[in-house]
C-alpha cells in the first residue's frame, strides 16, 4: 500500500547507516594493535545528504579513469590520527571508544523514534 511506503521517512535509512557506522568502529577497536592497520569511519552527513537527494556516484567511462568520489566505497574514509602511532597504526582507542559510545546513543535514539512512529501507526490502526 503506498500510505505505508515511507512512514518511517530519512529515519530507516539513518538507522541501517549507523548500524554499519558502529560495525566499522567496532572494527577499528578490534584492531587497535594491528600494525599498519588504518582507522576509517564512515561520513554520516555526506552519506545520509546523497541518500536523501537521490545523487548517485559519477560514471567513468574508462577502467584508467580516477573516481571522482571523495569518499571509498560506501562513504567509508579514512580517519586522520590526532597521535600517530610509530608502527603506522592509526587507531586511537580513546577516540573510537568515544565515538562509538556516541553513535550508540544515536543508534538508541533513532530507534526509539522508529517505535514510537509505529505506535502512532498501531494506534491510528485501531481507531484511537
Amino acid at each position: 500500500m503506498k500510505i505505508f511506503e515511507n512512514v518511517f521517512g530519512i529515519h530507516e535509512n539513518a538507522l541501517k547507516l549507523r548500524e554499519r557506522r558502529l560495525n566499522v568502529i567496532a572494527e577499528n577497536i578490534a584492531n587497535a594493535d594491528t600494525p599498519s592497520y588504518k582507522a576509517r569511519d564512515i561520513d554520516f552527513k555526506s552519506v545520509m545528504r546523497s541518500t536523501q537527494a537521490g545523487i548517485k556516484e559519477m560514471a567513468t567511462t574508462h577502467g584508467s579513469h580516477i573516481n571522482a568520489s571523495t569518499s571509498g566505497k560506501d562513504g567509508l574514509v579514512y580517519r586522520n590520527p590526532l597521535n600517530p602511532s610509530a608502527d603506522g597504526n592509526t587507531v586511537e582507542l580513546s577516540v573510537q571508544q568515544s565515538e562509538f559510545g556516541k553513535e550508540s546513543a544515536r543508534y538508541t535514539a533513532t530507534m526509539q523514534f522508529i517505535e514510537n512512529r509505529i505506535g502512532g501507526v498501531r494506534r491510528a490502526l485501531r481507531g484511537e
